[in-house]
């Protein structure tokens, strides 16, 4: 009987069919064990990320995994210094060139990436580099920033003679470093005021300490030298380190508005200054009065669970105060922005 006969193409047909089974139970499988995995990888990441080491009836996390930021920053720095020297009173008050970004921003569990755009940059008005680095949790936060800048400029006055000094004329660099440790921090929350990934929902208060640290120098360019022949060739490098403590508070008002103020004035306990006038180098006298200020300020309105928008601002001034000379350095930083959270 023909139809009875088992032809080795039916064995072959029915031998491919089985590796086939075979196949798709063990990738099925595979695709079960990556999913398994990934939902206990994600169990752990959703863990660390609602960890109640707050007080959940002070700050708690947003329901929304992935927050989408747009942000508007500007940055600007200024110096002044006022003396009398050799009976003649000095003074010079210049400033910076205004730094402008415009940025967007992703922050998935408290982990962020942003990009910045600088329109002036572009079109090459804006020459300065600088770099900014904020970082806030709940126990610790750091605010870094460093400047190379070519765009300071200003009136210096001697006597009753007043210069310009112009762009390009001096070069200045300049590290500005404060860090912060928060004690109050199950009821407080730094990053409620700037980043968003917590919410306050009481008022809070906290005692802070922390260090400040601010440095650089300030030289003069061979522009001044050909547009001023006379101009003494002069650079001043100046650091300082101190420590202090200081206060924050966090004022929720009718559950939708924060308002964020802190300070942390520090007391220089080490600076290393020293000036060099065409090549002989001196070292600044003792200073009898030092310190360097840090604030932060913020305010926050949540639109709904989802939406919300805000403007920070971050400052470091510093005092320097001698037999002759007083210096104050003003650096700043403000940030307009508008959020969801998904």
């Amino acid at each position: 009987d023909m139809n009875s006969e088992k032809t080795p193409t039916g064995y072959n047909i029915r031998f491919t069919g089985f590796l086939m089974l075979c196949a798709s139970v063990i990738a099925l499988h595979a695709q079960t064990r990556d999913q398994i995995r990934r939902a206990q990888v994600d169990s752990v990441l959703a863990a660390r990320y609602f960890r109640t080491s707050y007080d959940t009836a002070y700050v708690t996390r947003p329901e929304g995994k992935l927050t989408l930021k747009v942000r508007f920053n500007q940055t600007g720095n200024s110096f002044h210094a006022k003396g009398t020297v050799n009976d003649v009173y000095c003074k010079a008050d210049l400033k910076t060139s205004h730094k402008t970004t415009l940025s967007i921003a992703g922050i998935y569990r408290g982990i962020g990436i942003g990009l910045a755009i600088n329109p002036a940059k572009w079109k090459g008005v804006y020459k300065d580099y600088e770099f900014n680095l904020n970082y806030y949790s709940s126990r610790l936060s750091l605010d870094a920033s460093y400047q190379r800048s070519t765009t300071l400029a200003g009136d210096i006055r001697r006597g009753d003679n007043k210069e310009r000094l112009k762009k390009d004329d001096v070069t200045m660099k300049v590290l500005n470093l404060a860090g912060y440790y928060t004690f109050n921090h199950r009821r407080f929350s730094y990053p409620a005021a700037f980043t968003q990934s917590y919410i306050q929902r009481r008022s809070a208060g906290t005692w802070l300490v922390g260090f400040s640290y601010q440095g650089g120098t300030i030289k003069t360019t061979d522009n001044l030298k050909q547009r001023s022949p006379n101009a003494p060739d002069t650079r001043i490098h100046v650091g300082h380190f101190g420590i202090g403590g200081g206060y924050g508070y966090n004022w929720v008002f009718h559950r939708k508005w924060l308002f964020h103020f802190s300070m942390l004035p520090t007391f220089v306990v080490y600076n290393h200054n020293n000036f060099t006038v065409n090549g002989e180098r001196k070292k600044a006298q003792h200073m009898r009065f030092n310190m360097i200020f840090n604030e932060r300020a913020a305010i926050v309105y949540n639109f709904s669970p989802r939406y919300f928008a805000g403007i920070t601002l971050v400052m470091n001034n510093s005092i320097f105060d001698d037999d002759i000379v007083v210096v104050n350095q003003n650096k700043w930083r403000a940030r307009a922005s508008f959020g969801v959270r998904l």
